[in-house]
């Protein structure tokens, strides 16, 4: 190996490292894709060639995300795949998704979920959903918004439709003596 192509290589993946948390399986493929392209240009340019030339590269990298043919496919039954980084959960949180600089929000915009779906394991939703239902969550919460409609109601019907601004009176200088 040319130790001064692997050196610059790990320079490179080293301050990339230092901007983003990388697990260790995340460095090692950036190294061998950093190196192969580094070797790749420098083959392309002893012969004179472009970088897209062809060159083989010494050793093909490990693909750290998985490719998946659509992005609702990452959702599954037992384990949501991150489409940004391939790493495998129950739930993607909010904060795994800032190590990428992404809120849920943007994440579910850039990968086009809709914002209501939860980037959580379908059978995991499922078990909260049937949890939800056993302690009576859904009856209470239409009680509650049923409720608070009617007080809402009310409270319009008590006060007057037009305010009647209150007169004011221009204030009476105090007498100097």
């Amino acid at each position: 190996m040319n130790k001064k192509l692997l050196e610059i290589a790990a320079d490179l993946v080293q301050a990339q490292a230092a901007n983003a948390r990388m697990s260790g399986e995340e460095l090692e493929a950036a190294l061998m894709r950093t190196y192969n392209t580094l070797l790749k240009m420098q083959q392309a340019e002893q012969e004179g060639k472009s970088i897209d030339s062809g060159v083989a590269p010494v050793e093909k990298a490990e693909e750290s995300a998985p490719q998946l043919p659509e992005p609702a496919k990452s959702i599954q039954r037992n384990k949501v795949v991150c489409l940004e980084c391939g790493a495998e959960f129950k739930q993607l949180t909010a904060n795994h998704l800032r190590s990428h600089q992404l809120t849920p929000r943007e994440y579910k915009r850039k990968w086009g979920f809709p914002l209501k779906q939860p980037l959580t394991a379908k059978n995991l939703t499922a078990s909260r959903s049937k949890s939800a239902k056993e302690r009576g969550l859904p009856v209470k919460l239409k009680e509650y918004i049923e409720k608070r409609s009617r007080e809402k109601a009310s409270q319009a019907s008590k006060t007057p439709a037009v305010a009647a601004a209150p007169s004011r009176r221009p204030r009476k200088k105090p007498a100097a003596e």
